[in-house]
């Protein structure tokens, strides 16, 4: 479905009828200047997006090792990654299960 534009003055004069468009599920998309700047989406359809995103990888990981028992990842290993700049990698140390030795 394609999104309608409307420049910045445009939305500020239909707020209310864009918001029960993106209501019904249909996103607005938002222009300045003649460049998109952003996109007006139902609250459904955040939490949605939000949903599938998940809340990142160190939090996948430690749902990943809750569900099936361990991963042959070391907490060393994983908190590399954050070296790298994942900053949003959550401390597994004191969630996760114990380091399983690897094989």
């Amino acid at each position: 479905m394609k999104e309608r534009e409307y420049s910045v003055a445009e939305a500020r004069d239909k707020l209310p009828s864009l918001v029960h468009e993106a209501e019904r599920g249909r996103p607005v998309r938002i222009t300045r200047r003649g460049k998109r700047a952003a996109v007006l989406i139902s609250e459904a359809a955040f939490r949605r997006s939000h949903r599938a995103s998940g809340r990142g990888l160190g939090d996948a990981i430690l749902a990943w090792r809750s569900r099936y028992g361990g991963v042959e990842l070391s907490n060393q290993e994983v908190g590399g990654w954050r070296a790298r700049g994942n900053a949003g990698i959550p401390e597994l140390s004191d969630r996760a299960p114990r380091d399983r030795p690897r094989s």
